[in-house]
């Protein structure tokens, strides 16, 4: 199990469809990152580029067709 620095619901988080990634404000300034086809593959640690800390995304994979659909891609 990985520490995190915190629990964000998908619903919290910034979709981006034009990089297939859902994207969250750090506190170092930057933002925790990641990609949807991870998460589609089952994971769900977003992590900061600038920083060591990470977040647990919580979603429910039958959710992530939306998300699909709206990037203009079939799953």
């Amino acid at each position: 199990m990985v520490a995190t620095y915190d629990e964000i619901e998908i619903e919290d988080m910034t979709f981006l469809p034009e990089d297939q990634m859902f994207t969250y404000p750090c506190p170092c300034g930057d933002r925790f990152e990641i990609l949807l086809d991870d998460m589609l593959e089952g994971e769900n640690i977003a992590v900061c580029p600038s920083c060591s800390l990470m977040i647990d995304v919580i979603f429910e994979p039958e959710d992530l067709g939306e998300f699909f659909q709206e990037a203009g891609i079939t799953a």
